[in-house]
C-alpha cells in the first residue's frame, strides 16, 4: 500500500473512530466525568499535586527514570456532539523514560510511550483507534529533549516550579519540533512532573475528512504526569 493510500485509509478509519465515540463522549461531559488533564493546558496552569517532599536536602542531579503511577494521553476536542464542545481523553499507564540531570541542568531526557494501550472508555473505540495510530507499525510515540533545561530550582523548593522544555516530538512515522509547558515538583523523594505538548495532528498524517458527520480539531495536546525515581541499584 502507497503512502498516500495508506494515510486516506487513516482518515477515514479515524472518522469512524468519532463516529463511534460520539455518544461516549457526551455522556460523560453530560454526566460531569470529562477527564482532567495530565498536564498543563499552558504555561503556569496547575494540574496535579505531589506528595510531601522528604525533610532534608534534595539533590537533583543524576539518573532519573520514569515510575510507576505515571500515565500519558492525547486529548482532543471533539465538536458537533449534543455537547456544545466536548474532550476526548486516550490514556495510557505504559509510559517508560530516562532523564539525566549535571550541575542542575537537565542534559537528556526521553519519554516512550505506548500507544498499542490507550484506552479511551470504549472497548470497539479503542480498536478503531489502534488502527487509526497504525500501531501495529508505529506501536509507540517518542519525545526526546534537544536543548539543556534549567532545574536547580528544584533542589532549593519544594513549591512547583514551571518550566518549558523544547524537544522532539515522533508520533507514527513523522517527528516534529516541539514546546513542553512543565510543572515539576518534588514528591516524596523524588519528583513529580506534569506537562502538554501542543500539536497539530495533521502535522503527522492524521487528519479527519471534512465530509466527516462529526469533527475534531486538528489541534490537541499530549500529556504526560510523570513520577520521577532514582533507578533500581543492581
Amino acid at each position: 500500500m502507497s503512502r498516500s493510500t495508506r494515510w486516506i485509509v487513516v482518515s477515514v478509519v479515524l472518522a469512524l473512530v468519532v463516529v463511534l465515540l460520539a455518544p461516549f463522549v457526551y455522556s460523560e461531559v453530560r454526566e460531569g466525568r470529562t477527564p482532567p488533564p495530565l498536564g498543563l493546558q499552558s504555561p503556569g496552569e496547575s494540574t496535579a499535586s505531589a506528595a510531601p517532599a522528604v525533610p532534608g536536602p534534595f539533590d537533583v542531579d543524576g539518573e532519573w527514570v520514569v515510575g510507576p503511577g505515571s500515565e500519558a494521553g492525547f486529548r482532543a476536542d471533539v465538536l458537533d456532539v449534543p455537547a456544545d464542545e466536548a474532550v476526548l481523553l486516550g490514556v495510557t499507564p505504559d509510559v517508560t523514560g530516562t532523564f539525566r540531570v549535571r550541575s542542575g541542568s537537565l542534559q537528556t531526557a526521553t519519554v516512550t510511550v505506548e500507544t498499542t494501550t490507550l484506552r479511551t472508555g470504549s472497548s470497539v473505540a479503542d480498536r478503531q483507534l489502534q488502527q487509526a495510530l497504525e500501531t501495529d507499525l508505529y506501536p509507540t510515540t517518542l519525545f526526546s529533549l534537544t536543548t539543556p533545561l534549567d532545574v536547580s530550582e528544584l533542589a532549593t523548593t519544594t513549591s512547583p516550579v514551571r518550566l518549558e522544555a523544547s524537544g522532539a516530538l515522533t508520533i507514527r512515522d513523522e517527528t516534529e519540533a516541539v514546546t513542553v509547558a512543565l510543572e515539576a515538583q518534588r514528591s516524596g523523594d523524588g519528583v513529580l512532573a506534569t506537562g502538554a505538548i501542543g500539536v497539530r495532528f495533521s502535522d503527522f498524517g492524521i487528519a479527519v475528512p471534512p465530509v466527516a458527520p462529526v469533527q475534531v480539531r486538528d489541534e490537541g495536546t499530549v500529556e504526560v504526569r510523570l513520577q520521577l525515581v532514582r533507578p533500581a541499584t543492581p
